[in-house]
């Protein structure tokens, strides 16, 4: 559990953070009382989706001459903790970018849902704010089935969603309802 003397905020993104992703997150909250500390929940990509995918991309089925044999359990295990690894490289690398601002983070990567690792870590610190930090997905955000709509119903706390490797000028020149969404 948190102390009750640090603003704890929770960061759930897609991908590592770049420069301008730790500059702007830390700029949020520069002018807090309390002493800040980011947790970074970064999601480890799925092994068989990424090769589903790959797979797909291949060519709309009639393309390919010869069934792809199946992967090996084995195979898929050795991506997978392949995959862990990256994961593990781009949380150390967003908490350096942080702590390169001046900012307290510490994280981990997430083998779980993310909306539900996104609840219990918010829940486990105590934190005070969620921010998501993600691509821009039109599509799933005109439905409300992004990480950040999932987010808003299921916290207690308030949730901002920024667009990754955008600056916050960049973000509000988007259309519609993309870039900073509200608290």
């Amino acid at each position: 559990m948190a102390s009750n003397d640090s603003y704890d905020v929770v960061l759930l993104i897609e991908q590592a953070l770049s420069e301008v992703d730790a500059r702007q997150v830390y700029s949020l909250h520069q002018d807090t009382e309390d002493p800040v500390r980011y947790h970074v929940l970064l999601p480890v990509e799925n092994a068989a989706a990424r090769i589903e995918s790959g797979i797909g991309a291949l060519g709309a089925g009639e393309l390919l001459t010869a069934p792809v044999p199946p992967l090996a359990n084995e195979d898929v295990e050795e991506i997978q903790r392949g995959l862990l690894n990256t994961c593990r490289a781009d949380v150390a690398r967003s908490i350096t970018l942080l702590e390169a601002v001046g900012a307290a983070a510490l994280g981990d990567p997430v083998t779980g849902e993310p909306i539900a690792t996104l609840a219990a870590k918010v829940a486990e610190v105590d934190a005070r704010e969620a921010i998501i930090l993600t691509r821009s997905h039109v599509v799933s955000e005109f439905f409300h089935l992004d990480w950040t709509s999932r987010a808003r119903r299921k916290l207690g706390v308030p949730v901002l969603h920024l667009l990754e490797h955008e600056t916050f000028d960049e973000q509000a020149e988007g259309y519609g309802d993309e870039g900073v969404t509200g608290l």
